[in-house]
């Protein structure tokens, strides 16, 4: 994902997004979210949940990557 995209978690921490919501945030295109969810799931920054009809994302606050990450986008976010 971009830096756009972490941020877009990484500044929500406790909100869920559904699939859709996360394409019209991100500008990304279906297969190419898909794509960048999954490895952001593979790497332990993101939760999938799923609940008939839609599959939520949120980030997960647990992960070692959580801190560091949401660090230095608060940084960035000072400057």
């Amino acid at each position: 994902m971009t830096l756009h995209s972490l941020h877009f978690f990484l500044s929500q921490p406790q909100q869920t997004f559904y699939q859709r919501e996360i394409m019209y945030e991100t500008g990304l295109f279906l297969q190419t979210a898909q794509r960048k969810l999954q490895n952001l799931i593979r790497l332990g920054i993101l939760i999938r949940r799923e609940t008939k009809p839609r599959v939520y994302y949120q980030v997960n606050s647990t992960s070692p990557w959580f801190r560091p990450l949401r660090e230095i986008f608060e940084s960035i976010g000072r400057e």
